[in-house]
Parts: structure tokens; sequence; C-alpha cells
């Protein structure tokens, strides 16, 4: 077995880390576009769910959502867009869907809400882990 110096060394390593940040942050981004499309809707729900001075955290997060997607798809300070969704997702997974403490009838909605975000968690520690390393077809600007 003959491993691999760099991740990237390959063209179609490059293409699939590429097509994996257009996917996982332009998703992300889009998201957070929605945050300031639906504010008053998501304030609504983010006070239900308990959150202080929801009218600003959610604009606030759709910000570390549209940055952490924008810079995960640019290749544009990776450890900080990284880190930004991986904080936006470990503060606000077990605040806004906390299925062990919904209705019978939304606990099922819920749950599969806290685990896809579980998920992306997952998916921005990957992109974390990555960010010390030079992505191909990237902006190439970081902080490392």
């Amino acid at each position: 077995m003959i491993l691999q110096t760099t991740p990237f060394d390959t063209a179609f390593a490059g293409i699939v880390l590429l097509l994996g940040r257009v996917l996982f942050g332009g998703i992300l981004a889009f998201t957070g576009i929605n945050h300031f499309m639906q504010t008053e809707q998501m304030a609504g729900y983010a006070e239900a769910k308990g959150v202080p001075a929801a009218g600003l955290m959610v604009p606030f997060t759709g910000g570390m959502l549209v940055v952490g997607g924008l810079a995960i798809v640019l290749g544009v300070y990776p450890i900080v867009g990284a880190g930004a969704l991986a904080l936006f997702l470990l503060v606000s997974t077990p605040l806004m869907h906390d299925f062990w403490n919904a209705p019978e009838e939304q606990q099922q909605t819920e749950m599969t809400q806290f685990l896809k975000n579980v998920s992306l968690l997952g998916g921005s520690l990957v992109f974390l882990a990555l960010a010390g390393v030079e992505w191909p077809y990237s902006l190439g600007l970081g902080l490392l």
C-alpha cells in the first residue's frame, strides 16, 4: 500500500474536495441567508426555545453561517470559517433541537434535526482539521 504524502496530490482528490466544499459550505451559507430573510419567524422560534436577545442572535448566527460557509467554499481563512460553523452548531444544536424536551408529536422531527446538525458539526470539525493544509482550487488565504 502506498500512502500519499499530501492529502490532495491528485487532481481527483482536489476536485472531490472542491465539490465537498461547495456542497457543505454552500448549503450552510444559504441557511445563513435564510436567517436574514426570515428573521422575525426565526426569532420567534428562538425566543420560544429560550434564546436570549433572539432578535439579535438570529442575524448574528446568520452572519456566522454565511461567513463560515463562504470561507469553506472559497478556501479563505478556513480555520475561521470552520471554527465559526463548529461553534454555531455546537451551541445551537442542543438548544434549538432538544428532542428530549419536545412534545411527543415533535420528538421525531427534532431528533432528525438534532442528528443532522451533529453530522454537520462533524463536517465542520473535518474542515477545521484540514485548515492548515493547502486546499486545491481555493483562494488560499488563511491564518496558518
